[in-house]
C-alpha cells in the first residue's frame, strides 16, 4: 500500500465519521455527547426494534439505488425473515428479560410507528 492510498482511505474514513456524528448529533438538536446518545435511546420509545427499523430502510433504499429488479426482490424477502426475527426475539426477551412484558404494553409498535 502506498502512502497517498493510505491517506486518501483515512481521509475518507475521518468524513464519514464526521458525517455520521453530524447526522447522529443534529438530528438530536445538539452536538452535547449525552444528549445525543439520548435521542438514539429515545428511539426505543417510539419502536422496540429501531435497529431493525433502519435495516428496512436500508432494504428499501437498495432497489432505488442500484436500480435493479433483482435488488427489490432481495428486500421482498428480506420482511418476512426479519419478521420472524424479531417475533422470535420478542418471544426470547418476554421469558428472560424482566419488565418487557410491560414496556410491549407501553411502546406498541415494533418497527413502523403507527404501522407494525
Amino acid at each position: 500500500m502506498t502512502s497517498k492510498l493510505f491517506f486518501q482511505a483515512l481521509t475518507k474514513f475521518l468524513a464519514g465519521l464526521v458525517l455520521v456524528g453530524a447526522l447522529l448529533f443534529v438530528s438530536a438538536g445538539t452536538f452535547a455527547y449525552w444528549q445525543g446518545w439520548l435521542f438514539i435511546a429515545g428511539l426505543y420509545g417510539i419502536v422496540r426494534h429501531p435497529m431493525y427499523a433502519a435495516t428496512l430502510v436500508l432494504f428499501l433504499a437498495m432497489p432505488l439505488v442500484l436500480a435493479s429488479p433483482w435488488s427489490f426482490l432481495i428486500m421482498l424477502l428480506y420482511i418476512p425473515i426479519i419478521a420472524k426475527r424479531i417475533r422470535n426475539e420478542e418471544a426470547v426477551l418476554e421469558q428472560g428479560l424482566e419488565g418487557y412484558t410491560e414496556y410491549k404494553q407501553k411502546v406498541r409498535y415494533k418497527v413502523i410507528p403507527f404501522v407494525w
